[in-house]
């Protein structure tokens, strides 16, 4: 149940792109780094549909749900999967909401691997997931986007993530695909569309 809650709540939620990357030189990621931590302090809120796609060792077929994201600064965070079936997940003051289907129930985020997973989601609308003391952060390019590569640096979230890559694409500065390595060898990868910036949430997206 623990490891459900925390990949479904974060992409959380699948197959890797391996596309080409190149490693970045120091002022290019320097400069990447600068621009979106700069752009990010702007943002308030974020919300996006999303398509999950995983990919797990004993199944032949990837598991493809879709749902949306709605976050608002500093620290709310919602997840709402509406097909194929229905599941939500709210981050906010220090616990995780989960409606499994009507099932409702809570979890104590403090201090815990989910409460290091939404802080990063956040820090992802605000630029300050560069510096998170929990992840060693490595830097790419490709063709069309710049991409930051997240390794857990403690043991006890190593047990559930080996690595979060998020996808800016070329001269934006907020993620539009997240790609998640399990410590199981399955694989997550989310794509973002439809994004908005700074437009109005109703308080119930965070009520569940």
């Amino acid at each position: 149940m623990i490891k459900h809650i925390a990949f479904g709540a974060f992409l959380l939620v699948s197959s890797f792109f391996f596309a080409q990357n190149t490693a970045m030189t120091g002022s290019e990621a320097k400069a990447f780094v600068t621009k979106v931590s700069s752009e990010t302090q702007q943002i308030k809120t974020l919300q996006s549909d999303f398509t999950q796609t995983k990919k797990m060792d004993f199944l032949d077929k990837n598991i493809v749900t879709y749902g949306k994201m709605s976050l608002k600064s500093p620290n709310m965070l919602s997840w709402k999967y509406t097909k194929p079936y229905q599941y939500s997940i709210v981050f906010k003051e220090n616990k995780i909401f989960i409606n499994d289907q009507g099932k409702k129930s809570s979890v104590d985020a403090k201090s815990k691997t989910f409460e290091k997973i939404n802080k990063l989601i956040v820090g992802s609308s605000n630029g300050k997931m560069f510096t998170d003391p929990e992840f060693t952060v490595t830097y790419f390019k490709s063709t069309n986007y710049n991409i930051a590569k997240f390794t857990p640096k403690s043991a006890q979230l190593l047990k559930y993530i080996r690595q979060i890559e998020l996808y800016f694409p070329k001269n934006e500065s907020t993620v539009a695909q997240v790609n998640m390595l399990e410590a199981s060898g399955d694989t997550t990868n989310i794509v973002f569309k439809n994004t908005k910036i700074n437009a109005p949430i109703s308080a119930s997206e965070f009520s569940l």
